[in-house]
């Protein structure tokens, strides 16, 4: 179970980059290698696409974080991050406009991640079983 946890914190904090990356690299590389494709990619799709596995994974790592730690506040933080982020996908268009979607994003991923940091290393600092698992595999 904390082995899960500590993997889930991990890739959560990956997704919460790629989140990140894609905001802000994604429009850039589509105009340098437009003469290269003959397709687009719908630039919402990738954002559902995204939050469609940051959300479970993101709040099962919190959600493990939670019953192994016991430590409310970076459970709470990371679901705030969480909403910050779908916020920005749901509300981008008739809210926020494409300059407030990159904020948003931003501001929601860099919530995330940190609460998978500080998630991480309280797993660390307690010395949870998780990292003697991780060290025999």
């Amino acid at each position: 179970m904390l082995k899960a946890q500590m993997n889930s914190d991990k890739l959560a904090i990956g997704l919460s980059t790629a989140c990140v990356i894609h905001c802000f690299f994604a429009p850039s590389l589509f105009v340098l290698s437009y003469s290269f494709l003959s397709f687009s990619v719908d630039s919402e799709f990738v954002h559902y696409l995204i939050l469609l596995f940051a959300l479970p994974i993101s709040i099962l790592a919190l959600g493990l974080g939670y019953k192994n730690h016991k430590e409310t506040s970076y459970f709470i933080i990371g679901i705030t991050g969480l909403m910050v982020l779908l916020s920005a996908v749901l509300f981008s268009d008739t809210l926020f406009g494409e300059a407030g979607e990159r904020a948003l994003t931003l501001i929601g991923s860099m919530i995330v991640a940190y609460a998978h940091y500080k998630n991480h290393s309280i797993c660390k600092q307690i010395e949870c079983d998780c990292h003697d698992n991780l060290k025999s595999n």
